[in-house]
C-alpha cells in the first residue's frame, strides 16, 4: 500500500499529532460536557513563521493600485510581538479592463490549515461564546472575516472590528451569534448562524474604499468565554466588559 500525495505533504503528520493532542486533553478535561474556561489560540503572533500562515490580498490581484503589506515585529519594552497589516488604498480603475468596475480594498487571512488523518483540519469553536482580537487601530473600518465550511464556499461573516482607543494596544469580543452573513461584500438572506464547528479561516479587510495609507496591527487572534483564566483579557483590559463590543 502506497500512501496518498496528502499524507505525504508537508506537515501532514505534524498536524495530525497536533491534532491528536488537542483531541486527547478536550476528551481528559471533559470539555464537551461544560464550557471550557481556557482560551482556544486561533492566531498567534510570536513568531516570524506565524505570518507565513497568512495569504495578503488586494485590488491589484485584478490590476487595481491598492497595496497589502505583513510584517512580522518582535516584543519591545511596550509592545508584544505582533503582525503589521499595512499598505495603501486606491480606487483607481485598471486600464483596458472595462468589466472592473470596483476597486479600493485590502486584506488579509489566514491560509487553510490542511488535512490531517482525522480529515481536513477545521477549527471547532462551538464550545466558546466569543472571538476575540488583541489589535492597535489607526482607526479605520476593518472588518473581521470568518470563513466556515459552508454550502456556500464564497460566503463570508463579517463584524466590524471596532477601535474604541485607536494607537493603543486593545481587546475587543465578539459574539459568534453576531457576525453577519455575506457574499463578495455584500449582506444575503437568509441569514444562517455562523458555522462554528467548522471554522476554516479567520482574516480582516479594509474596505472603506477612502484612498490613502493604512496600518493596523493584530497580536492575537483566539476563541473565549471570557472568564478569568483568559489571562490577557485580565492583563490588557482590566475589565472583561470593556473589550465587549456593541
Amino acid at each position: 500500500m502506497r500512501p496518498s500525495p496528502q499524507c505525504l505533504a508537508p506537515g501532514f503528520f505534524r498536524r495530525s499529532l497536533d491534532e491528536l493532542k488537542r483531541l486527547s486533553n478536550y476528551a481528559l478535561k471533559l470539555e464537551g460536557l461544560k464550557s471550557p474556561r481556557t482560551p482556544f489560540p486561533l492566531v498567534h503572533f510570536e513568531q516570524p513563521d506565524d505570518v507565513q500562515r497568512c495569504k495578503r490580498m488586494s485590488d491589484r490581484d485584478i490590476g487595481g493600485a491598492s497595496t497589502a503589506a505583513i510584517d512580522f515585529h518582535p516584543v519591545t519594552q511596550t509592545e508584544p510581538p505582533h503582525m503589521r497589516f499595512h499598505g495603501t488604498i486606491s480606487t483607481e480603475l485598471p486600464q483596458n479592463q472595462p468589466h472592473i468596475q470596483r476597486t479600493g480594498y485590502a486584506g488579509w487571512r489566514t491560509l487553510d490549515r490542511g488535512s490531517t488523518i482525522f480529515g481536513k483540519s477545521l477549527w471547532d469553536v462551538s464550545l466558546y461564546a466569543y472571538l476575540a482580537i488583541h489589535f492597535k487601530s489607526d482607526g479605520r473600518k476593518y472588518f473581521v472575516n470568518v470563513q466556515t465550511e459552508s454550502i456556500v464556499p464564497t460566503d463570508i461573516h463579517q463584524h466590524l472590528l471596532h477601535a474604541k482607543a485607536p494607537g493603543e494596544w486593545e481587546t475587543i469580543l465578539i459574539k459568534w451569534s453576531e457576525f453577519v452573513r455575506t457574499n463578495h461584500g455584500q449582506v444575503v438572506e437568509p441569514q444562517r448562524e455562523i458555522l462554528t464547528q467548522k471554522v476554516r479561516t479567520v482574516g480582516i479587510s479594509l474596505i472603506d474604499r477612502i484612498p490613502g495609507p493604512y496600518d493596523l496591527s493584530i497580536s492575537k487572534v483566539w476563541a473565549t468565554n471570557a472568564t478569568s483564566d483568559d489571562d490577557i483579557l485580565a492583563g490588557v483590559t482590566g475589565n472583561i466588559g470593556d473589550a465587549l463590543t456593541r
